[in-house]
């Protein structure tokens, strides 16, 4: 069998793009309109997508109000409630939600997501995040943001004590014996009683082990700090790559580190964020975006550049080049990716806020065919193992690439035809986790 593509649908928000609610044809309150959502998750289900992803936000987002104002951001349910009501009208399709490890508690996160995996008979995945929005730590009771590299030993700590929290019980710890009245084993329950450096956190958590043994750990993260992050605890990774040779790079980089420690290449997956726009031609595909692009207003393209740099661009000269940064103490890779693109371009910071505005990431513009021989090519040259797809506009964005793309995929064989288990670890081809303390992969 051929290498095997993975899509994951970004959803939250449903279009990436400034301007999809105002596309024509578009559902502009479908961030907050549950019917909707089941519509959506419903079809990618038809389309036998590995996963429905869900970013989140602890704040609404660090830009002026001039520019929040045009933002259909500003209203989104938060995740895990919709994913677990989401579970209930789906049956396969993986069910990915972002939870902070700088503003949440450790036992809430394991409890949340082991909750949610039980609900969904196996579907879960956590997107680890450790918070770039400095406006969140004005809601948690902090006065200014943690520095961006202690987040990230933070959140090293954090991941061993979730996933020791999962590990709580044995799987075959339920005896549930009606007739002596002894419901678990006791020499099957383990305390984690975890003290270090950032967290302690005693345990056991009160949730039999997770359906997967832990959910999928996904990390988004593309600095030094979330790359390593990322090759030392996750299964499956949404990091941006602007190109084929960027891809390839950080491909290479990841799983570089992740032998340097002794894991498994087979054990990550990484799918890097893209916007497919499709169209019957490339002319009419090319159209679409500019449409789209159009549709954004002058007031979002300067805070939204200063928002991915980390900096008050308004403070530069527009008409002039980029100047050197700081390091951000928020996204460094976003921050990096845009400092490259102006600088390999010769942008100006208007020509930089414009390209931002809309949307400045990996882009699949084209007709299904075009864009499937782009997606081929990453798959067969080690650039990713598939996308996670973002959609110019919903419905319309969303239905084109279940109808048209996913079955142009299908036919050159490196998508799947029909899903042949029932849990996201299935899909992606990722074994379940031994439990640390007691061993065995049997399932109660």
């Amino acid at each position: 069998m051929s290498k095997q593509l993975h899509l994951g649908a970004f959803m939250r928000p449903v279009g990436i793009h400034t301007g999809w609610w105002r596309y024509p044809g578009a559902y502009p309150d479908a961030n907050f309109n549950l019917q909707h959502l089941i519509r959506f998750i419903q079809k990618l289900e038809a389309g036998r997508f590995d996963a429905f992803f869900m970013a989140d936000h602890l704040a609404l987002l660090n830009m002026n109000i001039a520019a929040l104002r045009r933002s259909a951001t500003v209203t989104s349910f938060e995740p895990l409630t919709l994913l677990s009501a989401l579970a209930m009208v789906t049956d396969r399709i993986g069910l990915v939600a972002t939870a902070s490890t700088t503003f949440d508690a450790p036992y809430h996160i394991a409890r949340r997501f082991a909750s949610l995996d039980h609900i969904s008979q196996g579907r879960a995945g956590w997107n680890i995040v450790t918070t770039s929005n400095p406006e969140a730590a004005l809601n948690f009771g902090l006065d200014e943001h943690m520095d961006h590299d202690e987040r990230y030993r933070r959140a090293r700590e954090y991941y061993d004590v979730v996933t020791g929290l999962w590990d709580s019980f044995a799987d075959d710890a339920w005896l549930r014996d009606q007739q002596s009245g002894i419901f678990f084993d006791p020499d099957k329950l383990h305390t984690l009683d975890h003290k270090g450096p950032y967290l302690s956190v005693r345990g056991p958590l009160n949730i039999a082990r997770p359906v997967q043994g832990r959910p999928v750990i996904v990390q988004a993260g593309a600095s030094d700090a979330g790359r390593q992050l990322a090759a030392e605890t996750a299964e499956m990774i949404f990091a941006p790559a602007r190109n084929i040779e960027d891809g390839r790079a950080l491909y290479a980089d990841i799983h570089r580190r992740m032998r340097a420690i002794g894991r498994a290449d087979d054990t990550l997956k990484i799918l890097p964020a893209a916007l497919v726009v499709i169209g019957a031609t490339q002319d009419e595909a090319e159209r679409k975006l500019k449409l789209l692009d159009s549709l954004v207003h002058p007031d979002s393209s300067l805070p939204n550049l200063s928002m991915r740099l980390g900096v008050d661009a308004s403070a530069f000269d527009l008409d002039g080049p980029l100047p050197n940064l700081p390091p951000s103490n928020q996204s460094q890779s976003a921050q990096e990716a845009l400092v490259k693109v102006a600088r390999e371009r010769n942008m100006t910071v208007r020509q930089l806020a414009e390209f931002v505005g809309g949307y400045g990431g990996l882009k699949f513009v084209g007709t299904p065919q075009r864009i499937a021989d782009s997606m081929q090519e990453w798959l067969e040259t080690d650039a990713s193992d598939g996308f996670n797809v973002m959609f110019h506009t919903v419905p319309e964005g969303l239905d084109d690439v279940v109808d048209l793309l996913v079955p142009e995929l299908t036919r050159r064989g490196i998508f799947r035809t029909a899903y042949t288990g029932t849990t996201l670890r299935d899909h992606l081809g990722l074994p379940r986790p031994k439990n640390r303390f007691f061993g065995g992969n049997a399932v109660s």
